[in-house]
């Protein structure tokens, strides 16, 4: 492997995890995990057999299989079609597909990098639903 390179640790379609899971490299989850998952620089893949019953904190993090818990990222969340995610997100960017399944809150941060900026923020209410908590839906 050339210097530089990263790698991804896999957590398989059989395996299944009560507790607490941290690290420093991206990680892919296709079995169950239950509990928290920390990897604060790295990427959480949460696959399309994965069954996630924690609260997940990453810097990227995308969601194909199923996720019950808050999700906190400091960088993208993606939310593919065919998921489900039920808990409230933090995170700078968000991406939700087409058929994707999402309930709970979206609190959309600002980078670290840039000062506040009262244009982001006026963005962010008026994209916000009346009800907090409201459904967000893709279907159209």
């Amino acid at each position: 492997m050339a210097a530089g390179e990263s790698t991804t640790a896999t957590i398989g379609k059989s395996v299944q995890i009560r507790g607490e899971v941290k690290g420093s490299e991206d990680l892919l989850v296709d079995g169950l995990v239950e509990g928290t998952i920390t990897l604060s620089d790295s990427r959480l893949t949460i696959g399309a057999n994965a069954r996630v019953q924690a609260n997940v904190s990453a810097r990227d993090v995308v969601i194909l299989g199923t996720l019950n818990g808050n999700i906190n990222a400091t960088g993208r969340v993606e939310m593919r079609s065919g998921c489900h995610v039920n808990g409230d997100l933090r995170s700078s960017r968000l991406a939700i597909e087409e058929n994707a399944v999402f309930s709970g809150k979206v609190d959309l941060i600002q980078s670290s990098g840039s000062a506040e900026k009262p244009t982001a923020s006026a963005a962010q209410q008026s994209a916000a639903p009346e009800k907090p908590g409201a459904l967000f839906s893709t279907a159209k």
